[in-house]
């Protein structure tokens, strides 16, 4: 989807310049960021599985990014390749224009351990959030991360099934594992029977853009979200990385909506 979003907004703001794809394989990675240098490319996204491995190649990281393990956004400045990480700013922009109000204020529940996780629940502690429980199915992962955020933070770790049974407890729902992803649109990482009316419940999936768990969560009287706008807001993060200009959000999410059919 990102080719065709970021060209859609070079075009809308006139920017001579087209964003495509590489290849690139793990042992590729060091003459692939020489090659950026080289070539004067203004920025890269970087995807799995490099988004850790990279950063021991840039000349600078951001200190969320530092903090977060990952990035996923390069720009090139002034021949200086400095590493960001928009993936959980992009998640907390779309989060902000679902709650309508301070997350500060929310009790959060986050459901997965891995990258995206990680990125939101870093962002999210950087950001002033102080409540935020994080649920897994193995807990040792969880709660290295939970250790490791550099941020103050009032979080627990909690079963599935503790989880399940105190979802009434929590105003947002944060779901970032790939459970019920196209083409598994059936499956759900969690019981909503105890989720409480008026509550935020977040799937960061946007293939399908109603996953099994949000279609649950609507009908119990939650507000719910895909993961479309995390994923346009990482995008216009990025771009405003590049070009010093943050994009037009409805063109770019108008642009994958319409890639992907809806």
């Amino acid at each position: 989807m990102s080719p065709l979003m970021h060209n859609s907004a070079f075009e809308d703001n006139g920017i001579n310049a087209e964003y495509v794809r590489f290849h690139v394989k793990k042992e590729q990675l060091p003459d692939a960021i020489r090659g950026i240098k080289a070539l004067g490319i203004q920025g890269v996204n970087v995807t799995v599985p490099h988004k850790e491995h990279v950063m021991s190649l840039l000349d600078g990281i951001d200190p969320l990014a530092k903090a977060i393990g990952a990035v996923n956004t390069i720009a090139n400045e002034n021949g200086k390749l400095i590493g960001y990480n928009t993936d959980g700013l992009g998640f907390v922009e779309g989060l902000k224009k679902a709650a309508g109000d301070r997350l500060e204020n929310k009790s959060m529940l986050i459901i997965g351990a891995g990258g995206a996780a990680r990125a939101i629940y870093y962002t999210l502690a950087s950001s002033g959030v102080r409540k935020i429980d994080v649920t897994n199915r193995t807990p040792g992962r969880a709660v290295k991360m939970m250790d490791a955020c550099p941020f103050p933070l009032d979080s627990s770790f909690l079963t599935l099934e503790a989880a399940e049974n105190e979802l009434h407890e929590y105003d947002v729902i944060i779901q970032t594992t790939s459970i019920g992803m196209f083409p598994h649109i059936e499956d759900s990482p969690i019981k909503v029977n105890a989720l409480k009316r008026g509550s935020i419940v977040s799937d960061i999936i946007y293939n399908p853009l109603e996953t099994s768990l949000l279609k649950q969560a609507k009908e119990k009287g939650a507000l719910t979200q895909n993961g479309l706008d995390m994923f346009v807001y990482q995008g216009a993060l990025s771009f405003q990385k590049w070009t010093g200009i943050f994009p037009s959000y409805s063109i770019m999410r108008d642009t994958v909506l319409q890639q992907l059919g809806g």
